[in-house]
């Protein structure tokens, strides 16, 4: 299949990250295929629990900057921990750290990919590095077949700080990964990763998807000037952002439907004639975004755990790998056209959903009509 090679290269590094200690690019090209992953049995395996909470920090993908980004990691399994940032009309892009069994060892892998654009691709990594000096304690987890000379990303913690770092070489299409996303946060509050992970169990070190036996090699994505598969990636590509279609398309051997608790919700918006043309941003967060008014309360942003947009063309939004638990939702028309919720933009009074476990749910947006 033929795919557009500039949105695989956005795509996979939209999860790539700014470090505190994590600022050693190679200067050489590290060996192809060199994989050796890490026995969790004997260290790594609180990368899991580490990785828990609602994460608040800057963000910079390319040459694109965000001031205020934010990650809500939690447990969906005994032994798997996801987080996912929804862009809205763009797509979305998705890393999940899960115990499993490869190359004969017990490791830790992580699921990285999304859709963009309506191209879907998922890539999976082994942790195959950790360390602690300084009091810092650091992972680097490898594409599971290129290993770090097709992608791979670094995470430093140094108690509620994050650091997470990752380069891409497309896919192998070139010959040394390079530095294309960065986050540095905190961990804002663990309120509901704690509560997500009594509910499951977590952590346990017990294998929440099996690749003992690797990967279907005829599914995997193979660069098309060379015939030969470089990185543990599955693509697809259609016409929509559909990731149900896409990821049966794709061969991807760990899709949506295999994820436990994850849920869905549609949003529909009623335009009226005053937001009928403006960018809505679709907010839900842990606290109310206004008052019982519907005007914007500025201190409680920081509550927000997922931020997608959408345009003046359309009308609706569908959340999915949606965690379980109560949220307020609040869309907010960007009237002055900024890029950002503030004055000038309207709103309506933040409302409240319950998202059941493997829950499909819906709700109608109709009042936006407050003037900030």
């Amino acid at each position: 299949m033929k795919v557009n090679l500039f949105k695989i290269s956005l795509l996979s590094g939209l999860l790539m990250m700014n470090a505190m200690a994590c600022t050693n690019e190679p200067v050489t090209p590290p060996v192809f295929g060199d994989v050796t992953p890490v026995n969790i049995n004997s260290e790594g395996f609180e990368l899991l629990e580490s990785m828990q909470g609602h994460w608040v920090g800057t963000n910079q993908v390319l040459s694109w900057e965000w001031d205020w980004f934010a990650f809500d990691y939690r447990a969906i399994s005994p032994s798997h921990v996801f987080g996912i940032y929804e862009g809205g009309t763009m797509g979305n892009l998705l890393t999940s750290f899960f115990v499993t069994d490869f190359g004969g060892t017990r490791t830790i892998m992580a699921r990285n990919g999304g859709v963009l654009s309506g191209i879907y691709r998922t890539s999976y990594f082994v942790l195959d590095s950790v360390r602690t000096e300084d009091g810092e304690n650091y992972y680097r987890l490898v594409d599971a077949v290129g290993g770090a000379a097709t992608m791979y990303m670094e995470l430093s913690f140094r108690g509620n700080e994050l650091a997470w770092n990752a380069y891409t070489s497309r896919l192998g299409e070139n010959a040394m990964p390079t530095r294309h996303f960065s986050f540095r946060g905190s961990r804002q509050s663990n309120e509901l990763a704690s509560a997500a992970a009594q509910a499951v169990g977590f952590p346990q070190n017990e294998s929440a998807w099996d690749f003992s036996d690797g990967f279907r090699v005829d599914y995997l994505y193979e660069l098309p000037e060379e015939g030969i598969a470089k990185s543990a990636s599955f693509l697809a590509q259609a016409d929509n952002n559909d990731v149900f279609s896409l990821a049966n398309q794709s061969g991807d051997p760990f899709r949506i439907q295999d994820h436990p608790r994850m849920g869905t919700l549609q949003v529909d918006i009623d335009r009226n004639a005053a937001i009928q043309e403006d960018q809505l941003f679709i907010y839900l967060s842990s606290e109310p975004l206004t008052d019982g008014s519907g005007y914007l309360v500025t201190e409680a942003f920081d509550s927000v755990l997922l931020f997608p947009d959408i345009t003046g063309a359309e009308n609706a939004f569908q959340f999915t790998y949606l965690h379980p638990g109560d949220y307020y939702l609040t869309v907010i028309a960007d009237r002055n056209g900024d890029g950002f919720p503030g004055t000038g933009d309207i709103t309506h009074p933040s409302e409240r959903i319950t998202i059941e476990p493997e829950g499909n749910h819906q709700i109608s947006i109709a009042n936006i009509t407050v003037q900030n």
